[in-house]
């Protein structure tokens, strides 16, 4: 956030998180909630987000542009103010290059790469006309180094890394910075029993701290790039990956 933003307390703030039902996004929601800032959930699973934290909810899909302008226009008019964006909403389809159906590749660049924009996006008009903000959207490691069979989803993470550098440079000189987070496998409630087994244990072999990420891990990473100490980190990628892509 802009000075004036930073001497605002948490409890001034007001946080947008995609994807905020579930996985990353329920952990930063909550880590926002432990420090006192207000969160909007934004989900298109409207039966998750009935369960979801929070302090307000708004259902729509992140691909659609005309849902997304009206969601974050509710969020400003409930809320009254705007002052970070966390981009969590995601999806993957998992397949080798040579046999990945092209309807998965193209949902996985829409919603990762595409919709990631159109939520940045309509968020950045508000903060430039009020003095500014922050916007953090989920990377991956992905984005960094190969992984077979994650062809489309390494495509639209890498994306994101190129689109966060031209964001932070076109949009710094308006008050706002942007930055990503890339972690390594993240074990949430959903992910955590598929890697309970050899790949899993092959996989952690790997990475220098001998473990996984914790959600709670992430959602750290993300506040200290929308508090007040990281006011000038724009157009960086944090990566919280054990030293996984130090290799």
């Amino acid at each position: 956030m802009t000075p004036e933003h930073s001497r605002s307390g948490a409890g001034d703030r007001v946080a947008l998180v995609t994807g905020g039902a579930s996985g990353i996004g329920a952990a930063v929601v909550a880590a926002y909630a432990a420090e006192g800032t207000r969160v909007a959930v934004l989900d298109r699973d409207e039966r998750a987000l009935t369960g979801a934290g929070g302090d307000l909810h708004v259902a729509a899909d992140v691909t659609d542009p005309v849902a997304v302008e009206e969601a974050v226009a509710t969020v400003v008019r409930e809320a009254g103010r705007l002052d970070a964006l966390v981009g969590c909403a995601g999806t993957a389809t998992i397949a080798p290059a040579l046999d990945i159906d092209l309807a998965g590749w193209a949902r996985t660049l829409e919603v990762n790469l595409t919709g990631t924009f159109v939520v940045a996006r309509a968020v950045a008009r508000h903060l430039a006309a009020h003095g500014g903000g922050r916007i953090v959207t989920i990377a991956s490691q992905a984005a960094r180094v190969g992984l077979e069979g994650h062809v489309a989803y390494a495509a639209s993470k890498a994306g994101l890394l190129g689109m966060t550098r031209t964001l932070a440079l076109e949009w710094g000189p308006l008050g706002i910075t942007v930055n990503t987070v890339s972690p390594t496998v993240v074990l949430t409630p959903l992910a955590r029993p598929n890697w309970e087994n050899a790949a899993g244990e092959a996989l952690r072999a790997q990475i220098p701290v001998g473990r996984f990420a914790e959600p709670e891990e992430v959602a750290a990473a993300v506040l200290y790039l929308t508090g007040p100490g990281a006011a000038m980190v724009s157009g960086h990628d944090l990566v919280v990956d054990g030293g996984y892509t130090v290799r």
